[in-house]
């Protein structure tokens, strides 16, 4: 059975560590805190208080559960040890669709990092996957859900 990991950029694991200690120290506290006042209303059967911060309990746990198996397989992408011309995880891409003249620029980082709206895409995307590996100055094909499309890559930074 090959190994899990979460491949994200140093910043990305800073945030889950800070959303892992928010979840377990403020908020679930929070929710134990609705769980003990909707009991006392009386019966659970009809409390939809009680059932909400239930529902609300589980959700949380599962979150919990989720960003503490990220962590636990974490591999933190160090941009800077890869070929400074070469795409990776933690670096900004900056490339041109072939017959257009207007740049894209994207950094590509792991999955719960990603970020289409502010230029951070997962490594998983279509587009970060066609552009792994390769250099700047390629052309390559881009195979996504609308179609196929050739790009070339202007500049790859840490």
């Amino acid at each position: 059975m090959a190994e899990k990991s979460f491949p994200m950029t140093a910043e990305g694991k800073e945030k889950l560590e800070a959303e892992l200690k928010d979840l377990k120290l403020v908020k679930r506290p929070e929710v134990i805190k609705r769980i003990k006042v909707a009991r006392s209303f009386g019966d659970l059967s009809e409390n939809s208080e009680y059932d909400a911060a239930k529902d609300e309990q589980s959700h949380l746990e599962d979150r919990i559960a989720q960003v503490e198996e990220m962590l636990k397989y974490a591999q933190v992408v160090d941009a800077d040890s890869v070929d400074p011309n070469e795409v990776a995880v933690g670096k900004t891409i900056t490339y041109t669709e072939v017959g257009e003249d207007d740049p894209e620029t994207y950094t590509i980082v792991g999955s719960d990092e990603s970020d289409p709206l502010n230029g951070k895409i997962s490594n998983d995307s279509p587009i970060a996957q066609a552009l792994l590996g390769k250099k700047k100055g390629e052309t390559v094909t881009i195979t996504t859900p609308g179609g196929k499309f050739d790009v070339v890559i202007n500049k790859v930074e840490a």
